[in-house]
């Protein structure tokens, strides 16, 4: 395929704005969450089930839509899934129920699912030597996760709740446009394989190992994301503006950490860059655990974190490419979607540490446990890999 920099840049800028607003769609029932609950009298679990419902939906989707960018092009896959965000936006915006509005969170969380689409999409148009550079900017598009979270609880005081989700559906429609018109497909490769010719990467140790690796790190980022203002909230007693304010803070920095992650990994390797990240995360997790007495003390270790999480982010995408060029958006359909879901079981763990000890301690030890596990693996797979650092060090 013949790769023209105007064009493969104009991909990269659309892509990531379009990604953007979908992660923007994506988390949109969080910030909103008590409202929803004060509507419709929603118990505690009630609303963690809406919140969760798109995020379980926008992890899992990623695989067939990864393996549908590979096989059909990400131009159609992309324009397709924007198209299909604004059904459940409308659903959403005319909602009378909680039954409702849970049915239609639940297609909400095809927007999650952009991530594959645009990092394949991406990835294709973009020269080997430039792909870890060009992911790690790609993958800032998760900055619409703390878009939400800034803008959506002062739209839906301004407009309501209804004018709030038609608002959302201005720049989805725009993208759509763009992506459209202004972005070429990706020419075919000759290859037709089937959807479970696709998940045949499963077989190799490389797809688990890497679904590990962002599990850790992507779903630490979603994770503190949506579960960092309660445990603000519940340890230090700030309002949930503030707590907000932070969280939204922790979400930037991983999100601008991403672009840096990538670039590091093209010059360096991405083992390399790996085994700081996850020595990061461990001196992180464990900063956390012992200085909870502190809200002062404690932002350092979460900064720590924030920071790793975003560079492993980017090192990660850099392999996935590397380590599978031929099926790119289906490895990338399955490591994402272990991110996502990394993201959604250690809030529940952190819910139920607290509640049999009292504590949150034991939540963040066993995130430096599991981040010490892949440090191991790590330095056995990738960052003593000499044929993998010498293609990064030519570039």
């Amino acid at each position: 395929m013949k790769r023209d920099a105007k064009i493969s840049k104009r991909i990269l800028i659309l892509t990531t704005l379009a990604m953007a607003f979908s992660f923007t769609v994506w988390a949109s029932l969080s910030p909103l969450a008590t409202e929803f609950q004060e509507m419709y009298g929603l118990t505690n679990t009630e609303k963690s089930i809406l919140v969760a419902v798109p995020v379980l939906l926008g992890s899992v989707i990623r695989i067939p839509l990864g393996i549908f960018t590979d096989k059909y092009g990400g131009r159609k896959v992309f324009t397709g899934l924007l198209l299909f965000t604004i059904i459940p936006l409308v659903g959403v915006s005319f909602s009378s129920s909680y039954f409702m509005l849970l049915f239609w969170a639940f297609f909400l969380g095809v927007s999650g699912a952009s991530f594959a689409v645009s990092i394949a999409f991406v990835s294709k148009w973009t020269p080997k030597e430039k792909q870890g550079t060009a992911l790690g900017i790609n993958g800032m598009g998760n900055i619409g996760t703390a878009a939400a979270s800034f803008s959506l609880p002062a739209a839906a005081a301004l407009l309501g709740i209804q004018g709030a989700f038609w608002m959302l559906m201005l720049p989805i429609v725009i993208m759509s446009i763009l992506i459209w018109f202004w972005t070429p497909e990706t020419p075919k490769t000759g290859e037709t394989n089937t959807i479970l010719g696709s998940l045949e990467v499963l077989k190799y140790k490389n797809s688990w190992v890497l679904s590990l690796f962002y599990f850790v790190t992507f779903g630490a980022f979603v994770a503190f994301g949506i579960y960092l203002p309660t445990l603000l909230m519940d340890l230090y007693n700030i309002t949930a503006v503030d707590a907000g304010v932070r969280a939204g803070g922790f979400v930037v920095l991983a999100t601008l950490a991403r672009p840096l992650g990538g670039n590091l990994a093209d010059k360096l390797g991405a083992g390399k860059i790996l085994t700081i990240v996850f020595l990061g995360i461990i001196a992180g997790a464990l900063g956390i655990s012992f200085s909870m007495t502190s809200l002062v003390v404690m932002t350092i270790p979460c900064l720590l974190v924030a920071f790793m999480t975003g560079i492993g982010n980017g090192a990660v995408f850099k392999l996935v490419p590397q380590l599978f060029p031929k099926a790119t958006g289906a490895v990338t359909g399955i490591v994402g979607a272990a991110g996502g879901l990394g993201g959604f079981f250690p809030p529940i763990l952190l819910g139920t540490v607290k509640d049999f000890t009292g504590s949150y301690v034991w939540g963040f030890i066993f995130l430096s446990i599991v981040a010490f596990t892949c440090f191991i693996i790590n330095k056995t797979y990738y960052d003593r890999n000499k044929k993998l650092n010498i293609k990064a060090a030519r570039t």
